[in-house]
């Protein structure tokens, strides 16, 4: 099949069922959907057999956090392209699978897009401050994830595993390591084809993902050029506050 849909879980319920009603709306019908759950204990997995999606496949058993899940699920998936879509999270409209499936005609590396913030309500909250490029190869990533991970599509075989040392950030360093081995990637266009909710893990965890991310910019664009990098951050957030 063409994508593996993959989402993470633990105790998800109260954020999960628009994740399911956005996969189970896609009139692109060529995926499977894997949730790799760590042992929940509240609705979450009643709601993903009540969501009925033909192809969905569940594990539930106890991990080592977000990333260790993450592995089992490449480990696991059948497509060609992975897709992780996070619980509470989305793809923007029915049609965004088969926009991605357009994209995909040229076998490219990497397909990647916009992403739409949304609150708690789902109220579009406006767009991620980082913006995709119409052109990505590895050294755009040296300004920051320009990519939403959700909005990251890559071919399973170019796929390592997530580095768990990192807590909170080890997507970034995903992203950098696949795109290192990418030799074409697609633009699905400026629309956004994900809904990312705003109070997730990492958002949660903002300063210690920054941090993380740091240290990952470090070790494959150099530390100076990092270093002068963040300094030129730190004016422009200054000189938009002084504004």
């Amino acid at each position: 099949m063409l994508f593996s849909i993959i989402t993470v879980t633990y105790n998800a319920a109260g954020v999960l069922a628009p994740t399911l009603e956005s996969v189970q709306e896609q009139s692109f019908r060529d995926f499977e959907y894997l949730v790799i759950d760590g042992a929940s204990t509240d609705d979450t997995l009643r709601l993903v057999d009540d969501a009925q999606i033909p192809t969905a496949k569940v594990w539930s058993e106890p991990d080592k956090g977000l990333y260790d899940a993450m592995n089992k699920a490449i480990d696991r998936a059948q497509g060609k392209y992975l897709i992780f879509l996070n619980a509470g999270d989305a793809f923007a409209t029915a049609e965004t699978l088969a926009l991605i499936a357009r994209c995909a005609e040229d076998d490219p590396d990497v397909i990647y897009g916009q992403t739409q913030l949304v609150d708690s309500a789902r109220n579009v909250v406006g767009m991620r401050h980082l913006t995709a490029p119409a052109t990505l190869d590895w050294r755009s990533f040296k300004n920051g994830m320009l990519v939403c991970h959700q909005a990251f599509v890559a071919k399973r075989e170019l796929c390592p595993h997530y580095d768990m040392s990192y807590r909170f950030s080890a997507d970034y360093d995903w992203c950098i390591k696949v795109l290192r081995k990418s030799d074409k990637n697609a633009y699905a266009g400026d629309q956004p084809i994900i809904s990312f909710l705003t109070d997730g893990l990492t958002t949660q965890n903002h300063k210690r993902s920054l941090k993380e991310r740091y240290r990952i910019m470090c070790h494959y664009y150099g530390t100076v050029p990092t270093m002068l990098r963040h300094l030129r951050f730190a004016l422009r957030h200054l000189s938009r506050k002084l504004k």
